[in-house]
This record gives structure tokens, C-alpha cells and sequence, in this order.
């Protein structure tokens, strides 16, 4: 019989420790409990390096815990707030450091937005808390298949969002599309948070030459502000420039 190994990870210590006695009663799931996303994260290490990685995490979409530097690749609009919540957080993180895991949100409501963010993060499935165990076990079964499931009554409202996310892309994607070579090089350098004295030196500029070139980006761009042009800049997927063995100055004024 092959074992499906599942880590619940929820910091309702009660709600973790029944859900997994539940699981644990099946005859082909080996399952353990973690209370926060740091847990979650010694637990896979640990079985990793006993050659036993799990199969399926089941993960809090509230969950508390801090999961320091995991951040879904964006957010599904750009309305003031980033939507980001530290279960879903921590699926991005497991999606980078253990793509052949998956992982299924476990809600204590439906919320469109938050699962087209689930999804976006590489989550395979978005449970109710309240759902039957023989549903769970069916999602957890499909996920190991390829099979993506979401509540019927979320279908909709999710496939809105991610369409509309898909077109606020888009847009991005043009306006990233309008600059110069040399101006995506310095918006790439923004993206990595460097300031412009550091611009400077890195492309051998003068600091009045970058400014030039960082006021054209926010035009071009449409922003009015560095920290605008840098999440239109993730949303169109540019990436911030390698800074490996750079010693460069970071954090200063930008234009």
C-alpha cells in the first residue's frame, strides 16, 4: 500500500491534533501536526533529511505564524493593500523549496480573492475547516494527482479574479515594454532596492545621468513614486539584478 504522508499546519493547537487523529485513522495516511509556519518548515527539513518528505501539507490560510521572506509572487490587484496572509505565504515558500509537494488552504471562509491568491501561490486545492473528512480525503487525493479543487460556489468569483489579474499583468507588461534597455537595467536596480548613488556605480553612470533615466521610468511607467514602479515592475515579472558578491550601498535616496 502506498502511504500518503500529510502535515497539518494550523495554530489552533485542538483543531491541528483532531484533524490529524481523523487522518491518522485512515490506513494510507502516515500524518504529523505543526502549530506555525516555521514548525512547518523544521518539520519538512527534518523529513527530508531522513529521505521521508511529505506528500501533502494541509495549511491555515490564517495562519499566525511568521514565515519570514515567503511572499506569493503578487498580488491579484493592486488596491492599496498586498493580500498577503502567512498560510499562503508559507505555500509559496513550499512551492519554491519543494515543488513536488502539495499543499491544499484549509478556510475558515470562502473568499474569492484569497483563494485566486492560494492559487497563484501554488496551492493545489481551498477546503472549508467545516468540510467532511471523506471530502478532505478526496482533495487530498486529487491534489496528489494534478487535480486542482475549489468549493462550486467559489469557481466564479475566483475566475474573475484571476482573470482580472491576468489583464492588470498585461498592462504592466506593456508599460515595462515602452522602456529603454538602459532604463529596464535601472528599474531592475530599483527592484533590488538599491539607491541611486549604488545605481551609479554598479552601471558606471553619473548619479545626475541616473536620476535622469529613474525620472523617465516613473514617467514611462505612469507612477508617481519607486515604490509604484517597483510593484508594477514585480507584477510585469521583472526581477531585481543579481547581486551576488556585490558590495553596494542600499536603502538611499531615490528619485
Amino acid at each position: 500500500m502506498v502511504r500518503i504522508r500529510v502535515l497539518v499546519v494550523d495554530d489552533h493547537r485542538i483543531f491541528a491534533e483532531s484533524l490529524a487523529a481523523a487522518l491518522a485513522a485512515e490506513p494510507d495516511v502516515d500524518v504529523s501536526a505543526a502549530g506555525s509556519g516555521p514548525a512547518a518548515l523544521r518539520c519538512m527539513e527534518r523529513a527530508t533529511a531522513e529521505g521521508r518528505r511529505y506528500d501533502v501539507l494541509l495549511v491555515d490560510a490564517d495562519l499566525g505564524g511568521n514565515v519570514a521572506a515567503m511572499r506569493p509572487a503578487g498580488p491579484v490587484r493592486d488596491d492599496g493593500e498586498d493580500g498577503l496572509v502567512d498560510g499562503i505565504s508559507l505555500v509559496t515558500g513550499v512551492r519554491s523549496a519543494q515543488p513536488g509537494v502539495r499543499t491544499v488552504v484549509l478556510a475558515e471562509k470562502d473568499d474569492p480573492r484569497r483563494a485566486a491568491l492560494a492559487l497563484q501561490a501554488g496551492a493545489g486545492g481551498w477546503v472549508a475547516k467545516d468540510c467532511s473528512l471523506s471530502r478532505l480525503l478526496t482533495v487530498i487525493r486529487g491534489v496528489l494527482r494534478d487535480e486542482t479543487h475549489l468549493p462550486p460556489a467559489l469557481l466564479t468569483g475566483v475566475l474573475r479574479e484571476l482573470t482580472a489579474a491576468r489583464k492588470h499583468r498585461t498592462e504592466s507588461e506593456l508599460l515595462v515594454e515602452s522602456l529603454t534597455p538602459r532604463e529596464r537595467e535601472v528599474l531592475r536596480c530599483m527592484v533590488a532596492g538599491l539607491g541611486r548613488k549604488a545605481v551609479a556605480e554598479r552601471l558606471f553612470l553619473s548619479p545626475h545621468t541616473v536620476r535622469t533615466h529613474m525620472q523617465n521610468v516613473l514617467g514611462k511607467l505612469g507612477v508617481h513614486s519607486t515604490l509604484a514602479a517597483v510593484a508594477l515592475a514585480r507584477r510585469a515579472g521583472v526581477g531585481p539584478v543579481d547581486l551576488s558578491g556585490d558590495v553596494v550601498e542600499r536603502g538611499g535616496q531615490l528619485a
